[in-house]
């Protein structure tokens, strides 16, 4: 079974995919949506770019923020919890949805804004790896205002077997898709858009520009969690061997959880591939 080298997870790959194939960026958010795609008559992608200065920014986000019939839509792609997540997503809608509303307009022009994130964590306390909100009277559950949504989707819960005919699923899938058989067995449905969206990823993972770009945030990853080491070990060496470690494995811990391989998180700490992996599983446990 041939693991892929990169996947959908992979925020850079997510972005370049439907930033230069739009119309399966289109697909994708009828079906979250729940709307025929040619009922979507007015669809701009309002943040294309993707500059190497972008992807070294340890801050960078790479969303795409869209119109799509008169809506604004944000979607991303995030790989680690680093917490406080919702108020996060509240904050970035709050940005979109302030900032929407022409000099001299009045309220009512203010766009309905959704953001949907899909995350490869657990966030909620359900079997359902789809979540919608939207603001509620809490004892009536009157709808407020329909101009507030955000849509949680949790890769982890999404289940191995799909029905062709679903083609959320299918999309949830084909990001979670981690080997060749994986991609070969969306590929195989019918009358589904997969088989585009998977030659769309291999022309991507194939181009200079993404290995480029991939190269460019791995190697800003990797700077940062080598300042961090430092930092922490400087800090360490003041105290007994004790201390050290222990600040050791709260690095590795760290690192892991900016998902760095864990082969370099093995070259940064100096830890044996054995600690790293109990590191790892008490990470997941916690």
């Amino acid at each position: 079974m041939e693991k892929l080298q990169y996947t959908f997870k992979n925020d850079i790959l997510f972005k370049m995919v439907f930033v230069k194939y739009p119309h399966l960026l289109k697909s994708l958010v009828a079906v979250i949506l729940r709307i025929e795609t040619k009922s979507i008559t007015a669809f701009e992608i309002l943040n294309s770019e993707m500059t190497p200065e972008s992807v070294r920014d340890k801050f960078c986000r790479l969303d795409i923020n869209m119109r799509v019939n008169g809506q604004l839509v944000d979607i991303e792609m995030q790989v680690t919890n680093e917490g406080n997540y919702p108020e996060r997503v509240m904050y970035y809608w709050a940005r979109e949805y302030s900032s929407a509303l022409p000099s001299g307009e009045n309220y009512s022009q203010l766009p309905r804004t959704l953001v949907i994130s899909i995350m490869d964590f657990r966030l909620f306390d359900c079997a359902e790896y789809h979540s919608f909100f939207q603001p509620l009277e809490v004892t009536r559950h009157t709808l407020l205002s329909d101009k507030m949504g955000f849509h949680f989707f949790e890769l982890p819960k999404v289940p191995a077997e799909f029905d062709q005919k679903d083609e959320l699923l299918l999309w949830l899938s084909l990001f979670n898709a981690r080997t060749e058989e994986d991609l070969e067995k969306l590929n195989r449905t019918e009358g589904s858009i997969m088989s585009e969206a998977i030659n769309a990823y291999r022309i991507i993972t194939a181009s200079p520009e993404y290995r480029e770009l991939e190269r460019l945030r791995e190697k800003a990853k990797h700077d940062e969690a080598q300042a961090l080491l430092a930092a922490e070990l400087r800090g360490e060496a003041r105290g007994e061997a004790r201390g050290e470690a222990r600040g050791v494995s709260k690095v590795a811990q760290t690192l892991i959880g900016m998902g760095l391989p864990i082969q370099q998180v093995i070259q940064a700490t100096g830890l044996t591939p054995q600690e790293v992996e109990t590191i790892q599983r008490s990470s997941y446990l916690s």
